[in-house]
């Protein structure tokens, strides 16, 4: 007999005979291991079954394709991320239908197992011959959901983008803008809650900080303005005046993601406070709630039943964006009268009661702002691309000059790649932030959702770069796999490493991670304003004599700097050890950062100078 772990026996052990005889005999369920039957542990071992008509890898969105070889259902991004590359590459799929899986499933008389094809329409064709040729012919789409040009239908595009595009502020809410951002700057709330040990317990000093916080912006309030100051603060109470800590919060996070340069010490602060504020604990003690949801375009209009308005197809005009670059003065101000001419209409079609004509241009302003977002942020991606192609060739390189060829260990390179591979490492690498970018709102959105959430806690742990708090982000990390799936079926077949970081030491929580991808524009416009100003230099003689004495000419000083950034901005360096940065999604932006901090030591770098550089953290 066998002794089990409180001292007591049990007949239902194997003996040593019998386990050398390869014997197995079955645990009797009243068997009691570490305090618990073999019953509790069999519930606890057992996982849950996928939902039926689900992806079985990510189980929580709807199955799309059905996998002939593994013969399991995957949404379409779960199965391209299994069937990335290997023997996997090669495995067929059919579309999946829940419909006629239910309806077999129903069907009690059938019983015969080659009737499971009843569910599968006709086979869909493995596309891997023409993905390497987008990547061989240097092919990129433009952005699956582009926007409508002036004069096509619009259909839902703008119904759409409007559900994460914040609002503009109103003047009045300016002045509480600047009030918040005063008491964040005097504030040390992360410098008083982010710490490892402290005497007081951790919700009290976030309840008195968040208290101190609030009581800063009375004092301020009621300098600025002391009647409203008085009458909102007479009975000093500040469950009572939970609306109007609420909307100034709300103002300052619209203001931020519709202004990624602004308060950029500040808005940490804020997210983090709360983010605080949204447990339990703190709530019981604060008696009232900080967050409130964000006021969009799409929630203003859908209150007051006005989302036709974004159906319009002069919604377009009323919203374009109004270039100058090689624009005769003539044709600049007839598209701002038209612009004008667009918002007057739509805002008096559209008006009606409580919703104002200054509301509804509000709205359309805010869509411009988006315009403008896109503009700055992803359009350099889109002409850093145009550059790739214009300049090299997607699969030879004619000589060493005009190579994208790196190697590990040479010039502090982490990764050995031909020109062919670089060239497309590059293209997709771009072709991602651009579309990143292109649906940073739709990410800022759900980063806060992960930030905010009650359900989702977080640690405080030493990330190597100080403490920060280490935080799962599911909707953004999902978000994310999205758009690299997208990016990754506009180019071909991927190169190098497809892991997103997301809650690890390497990008903590979904704030870092949205902060990084912000400064994708601070990299690539500060290059495309030089390279676009070479031209000129060319005009002054001694300009034009020292580049064609050092380059040779425009040309070559042009792909120079090209070839230098594709080259060493994508080589896989700038981690502070040799198992970070590499080829991953991430790492790609630190590689890229890692190039911006090695420009003084270019040869190239006087031309930057020259152009008016400043920084890549300066103003253009």
């Amino acid at each position: 007999m066998d002794a089990t772990p409180n001292g007591s026996t049990s007949t239902t052990g194997l003996s040593l005979k019998n386990i050398l005889n390869g014997e197995q005999e079955p645990i009797e369920t009243s068997e009691v291991e570490n305090g618990q039957t073999a019953e509790g542990w069999d519930e606890e071992s057992t996982e849950k079954p996928v939902e039926e008509g689900f992806c079985i890898e990510c189980e929580d969105q709807p199955a799309q394709l059905l996998c002939e070889t593994c013969s399991d259902v995957y949404c379409e991004v779960c199965f391209a991320a299994q069937h990335r590359k290997g023997s996997r590459k090669a495995h067929k799929t059919k579309p999946f239908s829940k419909v006629a899986t239910a309806a077999k499933s129903n069907d009690v008389g059938n019983s015969q197992e080659g009737k499971g094809d009843e569910m599968i329409v006709d086979d869909v064709e493995d596309h891997v011959d023409d993905e390497l040729e987008h990547v061989v012919t240097g092919k990129s789409q433009e952005p699956s959901n582009a926007q409508p040009a002036v004069g096509d239908k619009v259909g839902e595009w703008f119904v759409e983008r409007s559900q994460y595009i914040p609002l503009r502020l109103t003047f009045g809410e300016r002045k509480y803008l600047r009030l918040l951002e005063a008491a964040l700057n005097v504030s040390e709330y992360t410098d008083k809650i982010d710490v490892l040990s402290f005497g007081q317990s951790k919700a009290k000093r976030i309840v008195a900080q968040i208290k101190e916080l609030c009581a800063i912006m009375s004092g301020l309030l009621l300098a600025a303005d002391y009647k409203q100051g008085q009458e909102l603060f007479e009975d000093r109470d500040f469950q009572a005046n939970e609306d109007f800590y609420q909307a100034i919060f709300e103002i300052g996070r619209r203001h931020k993601i519709t202004n990624p340069d602004k308060m950029r010490t500040t808005y940490g602060k804020l997210i983090y406070l709360l983010q605080d504020s949204q447990s339990s604990e703190v709530k019981d003690l604060l008696s009232f709630t900080c967050v409130r949801p964000i006021k969009t375009v799409h929630a203003l209009l859908e209150e007051h039943g006005a989302l036709d308005m974004l159906r319009d197809d002069l919604v377009t005009v009323a919203t374009k964006e109004i270039y100058s670059e090689g624009r005769s003065r003539r044709d600049i101000q007839k598209d701002i009268k038209s612009k004008e001419r667009a918002i007057e209409v739509l805002s008096s079609r559209y008006e009606r009661k409580g919703l104002s004509q200054e509301s509804l241009r509000q709205c359309l302003y805010s869509i411009g702002d988006n315009h403008a977002f896109l503009r700055v942020n992803r359009d350099p991606c889109e002409r850093m691309i145009a550059y790739l192609k214009e300049s090299f060739h997607p699969t030879q390189a004619k000589d060493s000059k005009n190579s994208l060829a790196i190697r590990s260990g040479k010039e502090g390179a982490r990764l050995s790649h031909d020109h062919q591979k670089q060239y497309a490492y590059v293209l997709q690498s771009l072709t991602l932030w651009r579309e990143i970018l292109h649906d940073m709102f739709h990410l800022w959105s759900l980063a806060e959702e992960d930030l905010l959430s009650e359900k989702i806690g977080y640690r405080l742990r030493d990330t190597g770069q100080g403490l920060n708090r280490v935080q799962a982000s599911p909707k953004t990390s999902r978000m994310m796999h999205s758009i690299l799936h997208k990016a990754q079926k506009s180019v071909g077949s991927w190169v190098g490493s497809s892991v997103i970081h997301m809650g690890d030491h390497n990008v903590p929580n979904a704030l870092l991670f949205i902060d990084k991808y912000t400064q994708i524009y601070r990299i690539l416009l500060p290059i495309c304003n030089t390279l676009s100003q070479i031209p000129s230099l060319m005009d002054k003689p001694a300009l034009r004599s020292y580049i064609e004495d050092d380059f040779g000419s425009a040309e070559n000083l042009t792909r120079e700097i090209l070839g230098d950034f594709f080259r060493h901005g994508f080589d896989g360096s700038g981690a502070d050890n040799f198992f970070d940065a590499g080829s991953c999604i991430d790492g790609r932006l630190t590689s890229a950062w890692n190039w911006c901090s090695m420009l003084e030591k270019k040869r190239f770098f006087p031309v930057f100078l020259l152009t008016g550089f400043v920084g890549f953290d300066g103003e253009w």
